[in-house]
């Protein structure tokens, strides 16, 4: 049984933990964790394989373990094994990468115990069928990533980053302990079984999807729920970034989709207006704040926000549609989000592990301290480059598909009954438009500084390329990455029987379709052929290649490169992060990040440099973050002075404890 093979692999893993416990991090740990890592992620992900593509009947399994009255449910059906392919698929591929890149790990002792629990708890939550389990195994993984995330606790950043985490992790445990609670009822039934034969009202209904909405976008990075995870992500071991960013996100939409879209019954048409407007304020801002970053691992994460948007874009509109009853729509935006899911987890992994790369080769991270690695790490640099063209949703890899989808789902818009929605859904649609557009000019700035140009600090002019078993997982990755956009029918015919099931329809089968290409709705209205678009950019560059070394002359020129005026060698003359974004910063960063710029220029005479400083700021941060942290130290501040009462006082404050709840209970209906 497949759900049998999944929880034994989570067993194992939980024992692989121990094991390396006693090795203290040594070679020898590292070659166990990530390498038995690595052998059971492969065996969950071809029985979660097996169960998706199988389309075998559901299964469940109750243990003896969690509440004496409840046992601990677990189920594995369509949705779960997807979630469980893309949970393992990433683990595999970070597993992999890190038998490599593990041995630049300056303390392998604080990452390798956590690590397979890590992988395991994600696991223990897609296939959670109770609300007891589901919860006890979010925070279980929410603390296991939390460990990894402060796995330097000697750098002061990576402290505040665990903190805010550990806060924010806090606040969204609490809201979908709040929201199931809700669905339980006065009866307490909080087996996923029980909970869908319960008959919400419809303010309780909205309630719980707020709370959903609080918790699970705390853990995705919705805005303005975001702020832990620019913090977090990059502080955190690449391995463990790529995870984070790549994986955990996606156990978060999962928890979004299992109870919106399974346990709550049939949605009202507004939810889709509150999903669509957070959803299209998320992938702009994620993608605004990306841009101003010269952090590399910080823009990939801001990035990832920028993503998530994305995602909640296609449920928001499969919310809209099955609130109407047009369910073909609904498994239209249902499955590109699905499938943007999958195409995120693939190319954000792989951005993560390149970024990781370059880390480990220069020790740098500030894309103004990079530069020119494209002639030392030429590996490295197509693997990223694959993934920044993936990522900015150009054709023929996957990012493009899944993004078209959603487009399509949007030009559906027009059957919605309602006029809020005609409004918003075409809003909506420009805004993602706006955030594709950005996404690519955020990537040629990514990958023109830190891989082309000359190197502009000796770390940057010392790099070499990295070990084997980084260059295999990122080169897999890249290859899954055009697979997927080459190929997509077979992947969405794959997301049928999830579809299906949340939604009540599927798309058309797209293997069916001549030439392999996709037709979302019908062929007499939009396709795509991402094989045929390969091909046809193949066959031209190589043409073109040959026809420029025919009929060009064989005689080699040399001549210096052109200098727009500045003959100057110093690598400082080269376009900077800060210079790439400059535009975009002046056009958005009044309203958006409170920019303001500030240039001293020497008199004249005087040799001294001119320069230029940015000040931005983060409105989200100060507007919502900073005064909520003041009033909680302001109360507790007052608060403080109740540590040192007399008893007297201590028993007086009890008994007027109990006797206002005895009234509460006395008053109470």
């Amino acid at each position: 049984m497949a759900l049998t093979a999944v929880l034994t692999c989570a067993a194992l893993l939980l024992i692989l933990s121990a094991l390396s416990l006693p090795l203290n991090g040594g070679s020898r740990g590292r070659i166990l964790t990530y390498g038995g890592s690595l052998a059971i992620s492969l065996a969950a992900l071809c029985a979660a394989l097996a169960q998706l593509l199988g389309q075998t009947p559901d299964e469940a399994l109750t243990l003896p373990l969690g509440l004496p009255w409840l046992g601990a449910h677990f189920r594995l059906d369509a949705l779960s094994a997807f979630f469980l392919a893309v949970v393992n698929l990433g683990a595999a591929a970070a597993s992999f990468y890190a038998l490599g890149y593990g041995r630049h790990e300056s303390a392998p002792q604080r990452v390798l115990p956590f690590y397979p629990l890590f992988l395991a708890a994600m696991n223990l939550v897609v296939i959670a069928d109770d609300a007891f389990t589901f919860l006890f195994t979010w925070e279980f993984m929410s603390l296991s990533s939390w460990a990894l995330v402060m796995a330097h606790d000697e750098i002061e950043e990576n402290l505040r980053a665990g903190y805010v985490y550990l806060i924010m992790a806090s606040f969204g445990t609490l809201a979908l302990l709040l929201a199931f609670g809700l669905l339980a009822g006065p009866d307490g039934a909080y087996a996923f079984s029980a909970i869908r034969g319960n008959d919400l009202s419809a303010p309780l209904a909205a309630l719980v999807l707020v709370l959903v909405l609080i918790g699970t976008g705390s853990k995705a990075g919705l805005v303005p729920l975001h702020a832990w995870l620019p913090l977090a992500h990059p502080a955190a071991p690449s391995q463990v970034s790529g995870l984070l960013s790549g994986v955990m996100t996606k156990v978060a939409v999962y928890a979004f989709i299992r109870v919106t879209f399974d346990l709550l019954g049939n949605p009202s048409w507004w939810w889709s207006i509150v999903v669509l407007a957070l959803a299209g304020l998320t992938c702009v801002m994620g993608v605004l704040y990306a841009l101003m970053q010269h952090d590399l691992k910080r823009l990939l994460a801001y990035h990832t926000v920028e993503n998530i948007g994305i995602i909640f874009i296609g449920l928001g509109l499969a919310l809209a549609f099955q609130s109407f009853g047009l369910a073909w729509a609904a498994a239209l935006a249902f499955t590109a989000a699905l499938l943007h899911v999958l195409n995120h987890s693939l190319f954000k992994n792989l951005l993560f592990l390149g970024a990781g790369s370059v880390v480990a080769s220069t020790g740098e991270r500030d894309m103004e301290h990079l530069g020119g690695l494209i002639r030392r790490m030429p590996l490295t640099a197509f693997a990223f480059l694959v993934g920044c063209v993936a990522i900015s949703a150009l054709p023929p890899l996957n990012g493009f598909v899944s993004e078209w989808l959603i487009f399509q789902a949007i030009l559906q818009s027009p059957q919605l009954p309602s006029w809020g929605l005609k409004f918003i859904v075409p809003a909506v649609g420009a805004l993602l438009a706006l955030s594709a557009a950005l996404a690519a000019a955020c990537f040629v700035k990514a990958f023109g500084v830190t891989f082309l140009g000359r190197p502009r600090t000796e770390p940057a002019a010392r790099a070499h390329e990295t070990d084997h078993f980084s260059l295999s997982a990122m080169f897999t990755l890249a290859g899954l990455c055009l697979l997927a956009g080459i190929l997509p029918g077979f992947f969405i015919d794959a997301l049928a029987p999830a579809a299906k099931a949340m939604v009540g329809d599927s798309m058309p089968l797209q293997r069916h379709v001549p030439y392999l290409s996709t037709v979302p709705i019908a062929e007499s209205r939009s396709s795509y052929n991402g094989l045929l678009v390969f091909l046809f950019i193949v066959f031209s560059a190589t043409a073109a290649a040959l026809a420029i070394h025919r009929l060009a002359s064989d005689k080699l020129r040399r001549a210096p490169a052109w200098d727009c005026g500045y003959p100057d060698p110093s690598p400082a003359t080269q376009y900077t992060a800060s210079s790439f974004a400059q535009p975009i910063r002046r056009v958005f960063g009044t309203l958006v990040f409170q920019a303001s710029e500030r240039v001293e220029m020497p008199p004249p005479g005087d040799p001294a440099p001119a320069r230029i400083t940015v000040r931005l700021s983060d409105l989200i941060w100060d507007t919502l973050y900073l005064p909520v942290a003041s009033a909680v130290e302001y109360v507790a501040d007052r608060l403080n002075r109740f540590q040192y009462l007399s008893i007297r006082r201590y028993l007086g404050f009890v008994f007027a404890a109990l006797v206002g709840l005895l009234l509460v209970l006395a008053i109470w209906p």
